[in-house]
């Protein structure tokens, strides 16, 4: 049985070695990788200004007297940034010579991955920095003496009951403990909208991208 106009026109996007339709296959091509060669400079952009503030907020924690927090925000940061410059290595494998739904597809799937891994190291990674912002100021030196310190002496004039665990307010320890739970609990929600807000308009565009595709090809 001949093939219809209509499958005949689908196919012409459909496979790179087609003759029919040409200009629309080519334009879906160039459409897939220019938006795929955006995000790859967007990631690799981001994860160059994760280093450069990580350094940023090392050297400022010294300046003002605050490297508890420095320190451990410099090494988490450049984990972040060591894990997903590992997962981009991985993106830059896929084969551009395909057609634009198999890049598009296989692109997708990475995609997926990459989303779930983030997800989980998140749980880990906003606790971890809600932490460093306690311990960095609770142990920066004023007039000789730590901050954390000169609050609970002042607390204690107020409150001379006042239950303490290693010289830590056992309320203070108990909301900061709830408060890390709760991050560990919507750690990957809060990346899913970092993600958003920074790649919101390109993942846009690539779903439409996608779809058009998937519709010729149905």
């Amino acid at each position: 049985m001949e093939k219809s106009i209509e499958t005949i026109w689908k196919e012409g996007f459909l496979k790179s070695d087609a003759l029919i339709a040409p200009k629309l296959n080519n334009l879906y091509n160039q459409k897939s990788k220019h938006i795929i060669d955006k995000f790859k400079r967007m990631f690799k952009m981001n994860l160059i200004l994760i280093v450069l503030g990580s350094f940023i907020v090392l050297g400022a924690s010294f300046i003002v007297g605050i490297p508890y927090l420095g320190v451990p925000m410099f090494f988490i940061l450049n984990v972040l940034v060591i894990l997903n410059k590992k997962l981009l290595n991985t993106l830059m494998l896929i084969d551009k010579s395909t057609n634009s739904y198999d890049y598009l597809m296989a692109f997708d799937v990475w995609l997926k991955s990459q989303v779930s891994i983030n997800k989980k190291f998140a749980r880990f990674l906003y606790p971890f920095i809600f932490l460093s912002l306690i311990i960095g100021f609770w142990m920066k030196i004023e007039e000789g003496q730590r901050i954390g310190t000169h609050a609970v002496n002042k607390l204690l004039l107020t409150y001379p009951d006042l239950n303490l665990l290693f010289g830590v307010p056992v309320i203070g320890i108990i909301g900061a403990l709830l408060i890390t739970g709760i991050l560990v609990l919507l750690g990957g929600k809060i990346y899913e909208w970092d993600l958003k807000i920074v790649y919101g308009r390109v993942f846009n565009k690539l779903d439409e991208i996608i779809a058009d595709i998937k519709e010729l090809k149905a």
